[in-house]
């Protein structure tokens, strides 16, 4: 057979494409990478940096509005979505360049733009060329799921992809979807001045988490004038730009219509594995999705999927840690595993919602033995100072107090959660987390406290009675 023309191949040029492009030059590998649209993918164009960079700008005009609880004159800004935008689209191009065709060249990536597909088992074409590698790996991301909703296809509706184009005003929007996406542009544009309705079938909104803790981000919402329509099912859709009409069915029975300006869809993410040819590679689908083992290779072994194409938590972190496990496959042949337990994510609301690890929730379904133990942030100095009380911390131990789980709800969680990642991947106790000095005040005190209260469980009556007459104590 003849020789390969490159170690690997990579099709898609998003965040798992674009780490094992850089990571397998760096390395010494002969890589091509083939993009067909914009090189950063989703995460720079449509997700992680326009949303964040909307949030925060949401955030000021929200603090600017609330001031006086900080001991300054309250300001109503009149936000102009268009300036807003305009502020995105430059944070996107000051990026840009480090995920750029002309980077990846200097690395010594031959990047290839264009569209292409399998055409067997170890070659694909594009622009009328074909590849031949070693190792191939289909990292072409996903995209939003439009669900079935009758007229859903006759009337102008928004998702990822068009939102931060929007340069008009948005005087009211309904947002069908209460996941992590949904819900985060809801209190960006309800705090940015629009009318905002969110539609959520099930009966909580961020469904995945434990209910105590969506319900603080809950709360936030409808103070900042977001109308949660839970155990609403959309049915029917129509109108036209600037006047949508959308008619709903809640868990009673009863019809309900909502209108709005803009409609938001942002139920979930369906991978993009259309037009690859995957079937003359050999490659197995199921459900939608690219069937994978533990280390990414799929029934084609020469061929790897990483980051949201193999469906799983979608995130941009996964995708680059999908990426290190094909690298130590295809560069070094060690039969490296996707980590499957310890799965940080945030949902970067305000107040913040982040986990890692089991859910109390979890625990309960799967009879799993466990305890749990909780602290808020109302009781830490620096929240208090902060004006950010609102939340708590909760840990999930086994009987001996092994870290299960965390999750925290409350300012700046996303970056507080780190030390339960950190202390779970490494098999650690509450009691490891109590025993270390965290700084006076900031807001991580609040992870040593919650895992006092493991350790104070142990303080019974009966303990502290044994202990007094050990030490020869005279306390009461």
């Amino acid at each position: 057979m003849k020789k390969a023309e490159f170690d690997i191949c990579v099709v898609g040029g998003g965040a798992a494409g674009l780490v094992v492009a850089a990571g397998g030059a760096s390395l010494g590998a002969k890589v091509a990478l083939v993009e067909k649209g914009k090189m950063g993918g989703d995460c720079l164009h449509y997700g992680c940096v326009p949303s964040k960079t909307l949030l925060h700008s949401a955030k000021v005009a929200h603090t600017m509005r609330s001031a006086e609880q900080f001991a300054i004159p309250a300001f109503s800004p009149n936000a102009d979505i268009s300036a807003v935008m305009e502020r995105v689209a430059a944070v996107i191009k000051q990026i840009e360049p480090h995920d750029s065709p002309e980077r990846f060249r200097e690395l010594g990536v031959d990047v290839i733009l264009g569209s292409g597909e399998f055409t067997g088992p170890n070659s694909f074409s594009v622009n009328g060329s074909s590849i031949t590698a070693k190792h191939f790996v289909i990292a072409t991301g996903s995209r939003a799921a439009v669900p079935t909703i009758e007229g859903i296809n006759q009337i102008p509706y928004l998702t990822n992809e068009q939102l931060f184009e929007l340069r008009e005003p948005v005087p009211s929007l309904i947002v069908i979807g209460g996941g992590p996406i949904g819900i985060e542009m809801a209190q960006a544009f309800a705090r940015l001045g629009s009318k905002v309705s969110v539609i959520q079938r099930g009966q909580q909104i961020l469904p995945r988490e434990d209910a105590d803790m969506a319900d603080v981000v809950a709360d936030q919402l409808r103070r900042d004038g977001v109308a949660l329509l839970t155990g609403h099912n959309p049915l029917r859709v129509q109108g036209t730009a600037g006047d949508i009409q959308l008619s709903t069915k809640d868990s009673d029975g009863n019809d309900k219509i909502i209108t709005a300006t803009h409609l938001l869809v942002a139920a979930g993410r369906r991978p993009n594995i259309e037009n690859l040819g995957l079937e003359s590679a050999g490659v197995e689908i199921k459900n939608g999705r690219i069937v994978t083992d533990a280390r990414l290779r799929t029934s084609n072994k020469r061929i790897y999927a990483a980051g949201d194409v193999v469906g799983g938590p979608m995130f941009t972190h996964i995708a680059e840690h999908h990426a290190g496990v094909v690298l130590r496959n295809t560069i070094f042949r060690l039969p490296a595993k996707v980590e499957q337990k310890v799965i940080p994510w945030a949902t970067f609301s305000d107040p913040e919602l982040a986990r890692v690890g089991l859910s109390e929730t979890e625990a309960r379904q799967q009879n799993i033995p466990h305890m749990t133990y909780a602290f808020p942030f109302q009781d830490m100095d620096r929240a208090r100072a902060d004006g950010a009380t609102d939340g708590f911390a909760k840990i999930i131990t086994n009987p001996k107090g092994k870290l299960l789980g965390a999750a925290i709800v409350g300012s700046h969680a996303g970056e507080l959660i780190h030390e339960y990642v950190l202390a779970i991947a490494k098999g650690m106790k509450a009691a490891e987390l109590s025993s270390v000095i965290h700084i006076y005040p900031t807001l991580a005190q609040i992870n040593r406290r919650v895992a006092d209260a493991r350790m104070k469980e142990g303080l019974t009556p009966n303990a502290k009675k044994w202990i007094k007459r050990l030490f020869r104590l005279q306390g009461n």
